[in-house]
C-alpha cells in the first residue's frame, strides 16, 4: 500500500530529528528532500536504514579521529541512501544497527 505523501514525509522527518548530532527541527530544504524521495519511491525503509547506517558510522568511528560537527541537513543521508539502494543490507544487519544504536541512547542505570 502507498503511503500518503503527508505521512511519507513526516514520518521521514521524524526519523531524522530523532537521530543524534541532527536539528531540533527541520528545514525547508530538509521537508522538499523528503517530498522527493516520496516521488522517486524510495522507500520509509530504505530511508531508515540509511539513517542508521549514517548514524551508526558516526557514533562508533574511531575515537581518535578529530570529532564531526553536527549535521546540518537531510542532504547528508544522500550518499547513504544511494549505498542502501545498491547493496541492499540484510534484514539482520539493519536490526543489529537498530540495536547498536538504540543501547548508545538508553540511559546507563549505573549513572544515575
Amino acid at each position: 500500500m502507498k503511503h500518503d505523501h503527508r505521512v511519507y514525509v513526516n514520518r521521514l522527518l521524524e526519523l531524522y530529528l530523532g537521530l543524534p548530532d541532527t536539528p531540533s527541527r527541520t528545514s525547508r530544504y530538509d521537508r522538499q528532500l523528503a517530498y522527493k524521495l516520496y516521488q522517486q519511491n524510495v522507500s520509509l525503509e530504505i530511508v531508515e536504514a540509511a539513517l542508521l547506517l549514517g548514524s551508526a558510522r558516526r557514533i562508533f568511528r574511531d575515537p581518535s579521529y578529530p570529532p564531526l560537527g553536527p549535521i546540518r541537513s537531510l542532504h547528508y543521508f544522500l550518499p547513504l541512501i544511494q549505498e542502501v539502494i545498491a547493496t541492499q543490507p540484510p534484514d539482520d544487519y539493519l536490526r543489529y544497527l537498530r540495536h547498536k544504536l538504540d543501547q548508545y541512547a538508553a540511559p546507563n542505570p549505573t549513572h544515575s
